[in-house]
């Protein structure tokens, strides 16, 4: 059976990935609540990737923050916090940046790798302007992950390692978000069937739930 590995289990869409790929994986689940791994902390990063035994075949990064506690994402330019926006690139861009480090030398030569960020990190499909914060934060987040997917794929020829929109789930983290949503198993399904049926030719892209490419 082929090793999983899902980082932010105990969210809505990480639980629900974990879940689906129970069937067929052998799962290891990875979260800040169950094993205190805070993806901003490079010694706890650390501490908690050195459990893992590779070859990890699939792996999902499914951590973020839409904002702070305490703080929402900036309708105006006017609304930016400097602590605030550092805290969401913190989670948001720095802390795959750190997992990606580590889960690197644990992959095997054909490891699928699903980094989620979000469609709103598009610039491109920016016609909106604010959440500065959240947008900057996933289109970082973006970069890095196709960074990654370029020197991972020097070593790993058949691999693919690529950012996913999951769409707008029902999740805690979406609570009065006005958009129509997906629950967290449709979305989990959609993502797994996305990344298992990309190749090698589509590493380092951007796609939607539905496969269809996301513009940067």
């Amino acid at each position: 059976m082929d090793n999983a590995l899902v980082i932010g289990a105990s969210g809505g869409i990480g639980a629900a990935l974990a879940d689906r790929l129970d069937a067929k994986h052998f799962v290891t689940r990875l979260s800040r609540r169950d094993d205190g791994l805070d993806v901003t902390d490079p010694v706890s990063v650390v501490r908690v990737m050195n459990r893992i035994e590779g070859p990890v075949h699939l792996a999902f990064i499914a951590t973020g923050i839409l904002a702070p506690d305490g703080h929402a994402p900036e309708k105006a330019l006017d609304a930016i916090d400097a602590d605030a926006m550092a805290r969401t690139f913190a989670v948001n861009a720095i802390g795959p940046a750190l997992i990606l480090q580590h889960l690197a030398p644990l992959l095997a030569d054909d490891a699928r790798v699903g980094v989620l960020t979000a469609r709103v990190g598009s610039i491109g499909d920016n016609r909106m302007g604010g959440w500065y914060s959240y947008r900057a934060a996933k289109a970082a987040a973006n970069q890095i992950t196709h960074g990654a997917a370029i020197e991972i794929g020097r070593r790993h020829k058949r691999s693919v390692v690529v950012a996913l929109h999951p769409g707008t789930v029902e999740t805690p983290f979406t609570e009065g978000y006005n958009a129509p949503k997906i629950s967290a198993k449709d979305a989990a399904e959609r993502l797994i069937g996305v990344l298992t049926d990309l190749t090698p030719d589509d590493t380092g892209g951007f796609f939607d739930y539905a496969g269809k490419r996301v513009e940067w």
